[in-house]
Parts: structure tokens; C-alpha cells; sequence
């Protein structure tokens, strides 16, 4: 591995300018070159081109350049002590992305993780790490595959044309297919490439041991071509379902790493996160985790509200409905934003009337994230008297806690005290 790693760490929507100092590291020129391609070619939404630097978008995780990685963190005002900021908010990073599924691991180590990380990208690798040591200890599976050889013995089937156009002068040999039953699959393909990615882009030196040991004992696998319809065609079966967490990790990890086909030293991996729908899969986990029995909630519910007289049709699409189609029925938008005072946008507002007239709810609230809690009730005005009317659109600014399973119980209870406030 190289030593000279560099590691650069700063908050969503902030500034990275060419050779500037972050704590003893910089982004140079070949860098910021390698991004502005990887930019222009992909159209990315993770961060956006300005004049000798990027602005970094809602989109959280690593980008990693050469041998420099760039980690972008989530922030929602002062919420942490600014000693301990980043490592805080880098460790509330982990545990919403493992309290959402994104890590859904197999190995019964697992819950043993620590978060110590330098970054998400070490999460990912140990996980993947653990996946396959657990797989190691429990014993790699063995698949039935077609093999095609020249052999001096006939086994399987003859494979005439190639009989003829390899054996016509040595009639001693058989050109045969037949079936084997080994480790040499697909699946196994897949890991093995990845293995051998991770002692490329693995910065942490106390995974790198580790690397070195799965290099050693994994099987040596033929190069597969990756491709996304490489795992298009996987099919999990009661002996492989203990690989899903290791293919969805090798996806992520070959998919996402691009190689720098121009110098050749500045290849990219990119493992970003929408905040705003890790946001709203984090609020949806944590009232289902304690709803009541008759509370429903459905996420990302699609109504028609437009059509043209031809054409495609026009859809609404709400964050979460509690209650659809009930007389407390009440539609919730999340967004990962601090207001800082100033009231939402007319155009989330006007969102939230269209969804109270279609989903007939009784209160609509949009969901924000604070440094400290607050519910403030808003109504919506009578477009001829314009007085308030009994529709209610309520802005909830939702305390960022450090300890993940109060801060899921507290999201609960401050949504469910404003449902239970009684309409005026």
C-alpha cells in the first residue's frame, strides 16, 4: 500500500480549492482535473465545477482521488461541540446508514464494528472484510458449471466442429463439454476482483493485513469484466444467500470505481449518499420501529394529479402517508435543510396544500433537522376572505441527538405529540 494517502474531511455543501490546505493535505491540479472529467462526463449530482475547486452538493460519503479521499459529512447547524464536530457527525453517518439497511450483514461479527473509521470508505471495507472471513470459516459453496476441454480421455459430450478443428491429426484426443462441480463461478469471480481492488484503494493500515489474508486464502479466480449486468443475472439460492451483503458491497465497490484512463494515477471511486433520502428513510424507520398497531405507514405513496390530452400523466409523490385514506390521516415531507429562522419555501408549501386536498388529510407537516426541537403550527389562507382555514401545515424541526436509538424515539414521540394537538 502507499504511504503517501492523503485524507481530506469537510461538511456538505462546502468548498475544496485547488491546493489549499486541509489539515496537512491538498488537492492538486492533476486531481482537480481528474474530478472536472468525471464531472463532465457523468453528470454527476454530488458536487458541482467552480473557478480552481468544486462545492460539494446534499450528497454525502467519499470520493476518492489518487491517493487522496474526500469525505463529505452531513451537518445540520451546531449541533456537535466544534472539537468533536466532525467526529461526531461522521459516526451519526454510520449509524443512520445501519439503522436504514444499508449494511445488511450476515456475519455475526458484525455488531462488534467499531467507529473508529478514517472514513465511510473503511466502513464499507471491513464489512466486506468480515462478510468474507465469515464466509471463509463457514466454507466457500461449490456450483455446477459447463467446462469445454481437450482431454486424452472422452468425458461428457463431443463436441464435434471443435473435435474436427483441433483432433484431425491427433485422433488420440477428445474435444469434450462436460460438467464439473467446483469453486469457479460467478460469484466467486466477482469477490476475488474485489479483493484484489480493496489492497488498491484501502488507506487504513489495520485492514491491510487482513486484505493480504483474504488474497492469500481465497481461491485464485479467473478476470471477470465487470459490468452492471455482471449482478443483473445473480441468482441467490438457499446455499448462496449468505453472499448477498459481499455481491452488494462488490457492486458498489466495482460499479462506482473509475479508472483514470488519461495519466492513469488519479482513478475514482465515488460512494455518495442523497442526505434528503437518507433523511427520510431514517424518520420512516424510526416511526415504524415504534409506532402503535394501528398507526400504517407507506412511503413514497404516487398519486395522478395532472394530465395532458396526450401524453403521460402527471404524479404526486408524498415522503410518508400515516393513516391514508383514515380520518387521521396526516402526509409528512422530510427535508434535509436547516431553515435557520426563515419560513419553508412557497414552492414545499404549495406542495404541502396539493397533498392535503389529495390525500384528504387532516395535517400535513414538513420535517426538519435542528439543533434543538420545535413544532410551529401554520394554516393556510382562504384565497377570498383570506382568513385561516382548517388546513394545517405544521414546520417540525427535529433535534439531532448522538445516542441513534433516543434520537429514533424522540422523532416518534415529537411527530405523534403534534398529530395529537387537536385541530383549531
Amino acid at each position: 500500500m502507499k504511504s503517501d494517502k492523503k485524507h481530506i474531511t469537510i461538511f456538505e455543501h462546502q468548498v475544496i480549492r485547488l491546493d489549499q490546505d486541509y489539515n496537512g493535505s491538498t488537492l492538486d491540479k492533476n486531481q482537480l482535473k481528474t474530478l472536472q472529467r468525471f464531472h463532465g462526463e457523468k453528470g454527476l449530482p454530488y458536487f458541482s465545477l467552480i473557478h480552481n475547486g468544486v462545492r460539494f452538493n446534499e450528497y454525502v460519503g467519499i470520493i476518492q482521488v489518487g491517493n487522496t479521499v474526500i469525505e463529505v459529512l452531513p451537518k445540520a447547524d451546531k449541533v456537535f461541540p466544534a472539537a468533536s464536530e466532525k467526529k461526531q457527525w461522521r459516526d451519526m453517518l454510520i449509524r443512520m446508514l445501519l439503522t436504514v439497511g444499508v449494511f445488511d450483514v450476515h456475519a455475526p461479527s458484525a455488531s462488534s464494528l467499531n467507529l473508529k473509521s478514517n472514513s465511510i470508505l473503511d466502513l464499507y471495507l471491513e464489512l466486506f472484510i468480515k462478510e468474507l472471513e465469515y464466509l471463509l470459516h463457514s466454507g466457500l459453496v461449490k456450483q455446477y458449471r459447463k467446462k469445454e476441454s481437450n482431454l486424452p480421455v472422452l468425458k461428457g459430450s463431443l463436441y464435434f466442429s471443435k473435435q474436427i478443428r483441433h483432433n484431425l491429426v491427433h485422433q488420440e484426443r477428445f474435444y469434450v463439454c462436460y460438467t464439473t462441480y467446483d469453486l469457479e463461478h460467478k460469484i466467486h469471480m466477482i469477490l476475488y476482483k474485489t479483493i484484489q481492488l480493496l489492497m488498491y484503494i484501502n488507506t487504513n493500515t489495520a485492514l491491510q493485513s487482513r486484505i493480504g489474508a483474504l488474497l492469500l486464502y481465497f481461491p485464485e479466480m479467473p478476470d471477470l469484466k465487470i459490468a452492471p449486468a455482471s449482478f443483473d443475472n445473480i441468482v441467490f439460492t438457499r446455499k448462496t444467500e449468505s453472499y448477498k451483503t459481499a455481491i452488494h458491497i462488490a457492486r458498489l465497490l466495482l460499479l462506482h470505481y473509475h479508472p483514470d484512463l488519461v495519466k492513469g494515477r488519479n482513478n475514482v471511486l465515488a460512494l455518495m449518499f442523497d442526505m434528503n433520502r437518507l433523511w427520510e428513510q431514517f424518520v420512516k424507520y424510526s416511526l415504524r420501529k415504534h409506532k402503535s398497531s394501528n398507526t400504517t405507514i407507506i412511503a413514497q405513496n404516487s398519486k395522478f394529479f395532472w394530465r395532458p390530452d396526450s401524453g403521460y400523466r402527471s404524479k404526486i409523490r408524498p415522503d410518508l402517508v400515516l393513516n391514508k385514506d383514515k380520518d387521521d390521516c396526516v402526509v409528512l415531507d422530510l427535508k434535509w435543510k436547516y431553515l435557520n429562522g426563515y419560513n419553508p419555501s412557497p414552492d414545499d408549501l404549495r406542495q404541502m396544500y396539493v397533498y392535503h386536498e389529495y390525500y384528504r388529510a387532516g395535517k400535513v407537516a414538513l420535517i426538519y433537522p435542528g439543533a434543538s426541537t420545535s413544532i410551529l403550527i401554520g394554516r393556510y389562507l382562504d384565497p377570498k376572505t383570506a382568513k385561516t382555514i382548517k388546513k394545517e401545515c405544521a414546520v417540525i424541526s427535529l433535534a439531532v441527538e448522538p445516542a441513534i436509538k433516543e434520537w429514533q424515539k424522540n422523532i416518534h414521540d415529537e411527530i405523534e405529540k403534534w398529530r395529537k394537538i387537536p385541530l383549531e
